[in-house]
Parts: structure tokens; sequence; C-alpha cells
């Protein structure tokens, strides 16, 4: 099974392998509070741009650790990759951007990235 996503004017998509998950992390870290970003995490090998990768930039703030990759027509975070913290290759996946994951089903895990 995979799952889909892409930024509002659909520039950029990708698809994800595996179920849309019934958990989301919100973190309240500076950007992701402002960005009300409600995410997943996923090895980088399940994780595939489909399209856009000409339209993408890349912001980078704190540590410099995560590259929070953005559309530039629309502005729209689908998807940021970095490191876990086992060194593995993440993609964290914005579910606010994958039109088929039902936002009030999820379960919320609470993140205090803003104490990092």
């Amino acid at each position: 099974m995979a799952y889909q996503g892409s930024c509002h004017c659909g520039t950029v998509t990708y698809t994800v392998e595996g179920d849309i998950p019934d958990t989301a992390m919100s973190c309240n870290c500076s950007h992701c509070r402002r960005k009300g970003l409600l995410l997943t995490f996923v090895s980088l090998d399940r994780f595939r741009l489909d399209s856009g990768e000409d339209k993408l930039a890349t912001y980078h703030f704190n540590k410099h650790a995560i590259d929070h990759r953005f559309c530039t027509v629309c502005g729209c975070q689908g998807f940021a990759v970095g490191t876990g913290p086992d060194g593995a290759k993440m993609a964290a996946i914005n579910l606010r951007c994958v039109p088929d994951a039902d936002l009030d089903a999820l379960t919320i895990e609470a993140v205090d990235g803003a104490s990092h």
C-alpha cells in the first residue's frame, strides 16, 4: 500500500510506501508551531519525490540538521528530510498535505521541541 501527498498547488508531489498512520506528532518548536505541521516519520527509502524537484527550496534553522523542503510556487511544506536518532535517513511527512489522511481521526502525540 502507498499514499500520496502534495503541496497546495500540486507542483510538488510525493509517494510514501506504507499505510497512512493513525498517529501524528505535533511539535511545539518555533517552526512546527507556526506552520501547524502534523508529522509522521518514515525511512527515506519509503519516500519518493514524484514531481517538482526543480521548484523545491530548503529552509534550515537551529542546528541545520533537517532539510525543511517547501514549494517555491505556493510555499507549502509537504515534507522534510533529516537523520533519525539512530543515524538513519528519514523523511518527515506533513500529514496535512496528504489528502487521504483523516486528520480528525489521528491520535496526536505532543512533542516538546521548544525545549531542544
